[in-house]
């Protein structure tokens, strides 16, 4: 019980941002002397921080907590098509350290490798009260991975051997942390959820526009996964070639598409990963590429739609600021023209985390193992206690 209510004032200290005590405990449910003594103890543990006194109501002045900055780290590794991340966050969001490797192909060795040798170099940097405070590590990864050969041009008997990969005995070859595998897209969906749009939205379905593209989906304000874990499996949508063959999402709507065809005018398609991202230069490419895809994204919102009664479509993904405006704004204006009997239009939103989400995303999953609780119980007690206000 006392484990079930430290998550809940976490989770709503999470969602809400600073919160005196009084309205944690109106929020809860709970009495405010419980709820006095809990923060106390957190505060101790330095979980929690204690904000600037709020003068000027009657009583004494009341005290907002918040989480605390580096109260709790964990590691978030993001395995893609082009490239792996390697991040340490804390459960505000901060990310703290980040690696990254780029291949043309990832392969376990290499990937386990990085992963091995970058917590080693991110270790070293890190306090040993910071090294004492990192809870697990989360990887976020596409499922099946090893069916992708043709789309990652991969040779097919080498790409197969990610079959026989398990994660965590390959983990616990150099690590004794908790291990917690997560859907790629799902894990953005995670990342837009806690530190993006998230809180705006009580239903929502989430694209995320990578070398593939992936989504999510968002239920009385807690990620969907699914029985499997690859509920929002959203770039397996059908769709149609230009010669109306059956492809899904993922062949109509994804970076990749960009890249082969800068190959094909002998453009490295390198220049599209570059940090800091700057697609400036090819505009005469990405234009078409934003049209296609933005009509794509417009069906694909009322497919989803027809099945759940969203309120929103959040699209983010791993492409510059300007770039994901433009898709968004096309995506609105295509979506005005799709034939929208029996349904109801959802907002075409931007998402806020951007291209790092899959890794921030991996990053949460110890964290609500052992800190939260999947958002619907929490926000369902604050929406509770506001009805009794």
């Amino acid at each position: 019980m006392r484990d079930y209510n430290e998550r809940l004032l976490l989770t709503l200290l999470q969602r809400n941002g600073p919160t005196a005590g009084s309205d944690l405990a109106r929020m809860a449910n709970l009495s405010p002397q419980t709820v006095s003594i809990i923060l106390r103890e957190m505060e101790a543990e330095g979980l929690l921080s204690r904000g600037t006194p709020i003068k000027g109501k009657v009583g004494k002045p009341s005290v907002p907590m918040s989480l605390a900055e580096g109260g709790v780290l964990s590691f978030g590794y993001k395995i893609g098509r082009r490239s792996a991340v390697l991040l340490l966050s804390d459960f505000r969001g901060t990310v703290r350290h980040q690696l990254q490797l780029t291949y043309k192909y990832p392969m376990p060795e290499p990937i386990f490798r990085f992963l091995r040798e970058g917590m080693e170099s991110i270790l070293a940097r890190c306090s040993p009260a910071e090294r004492n405070r990192i809870c697990g590590i989360g990887i976020a990864t596409p499922f099946e991975l090893w069916k992708w050969n043709e789309l990652v041009g991969a040779p097919a008997d080498a790409f197969s051997s990610w079959k026989d990969v398990d994660f965590h005995a390959e983990m616990a070859a150099f690590t004794s942390l908790p291990v917690s595998v997560v859907n790629d897209a799902t894990a953005g969906c995670q990342a837009e959820h806690i530190y993006g749009r998230g809180k705006e939205f009580r239903d929502y379905a989430y694209f995320f526009v990578g070398a593939f593209i992936g989504g999510g989906v968002v239920l009385n304000h807690s990620v969907y996964q699914g029985h499997q874990g690859n509920a929002g499996a959203l770039g397996s949508l059908r769709s149609f070639g230009p010669h109306g063959e059956s492809q899904q999402l993922i062949d109509t709507a994804s970076i990749h598409l960009l890249e082969a065809r800068l190959a094909e005018f002998g453009i490295d398609p390198n220049e599209l990963w570059a940090q800091p991202q700057d697609w400036g230069h090819l505009t005469r490419f990405v234009e078409p590429w934003l049209g296609q895809t933005a009509q794509e994204l417009a069906k694909a919102s009322l497919s989803v739609c027809a099945v759940i009664d969203f309120e929103a479509i959040v699209i983010d993904g791993a492409f510059p600021e300007p770039v994901k405006q433009a898709l968004v704004e096309r995506t609105r204006r295509y979506l005005v023209n799709q034939d929208m009997r029996g349904l109801v239009t959802p907002q075409i939103e931007a998402g806020m985390v951007g291209g790092n989400a899959r890794a921030i995303g991996a990053a949460t999953s110890p964290l609500f193992e052992r800190y939260f609780m999947n958002g619907s119980q929490a926000l369902s007690a604050a929406r509770g206690a506001g009805r009794g206000s």
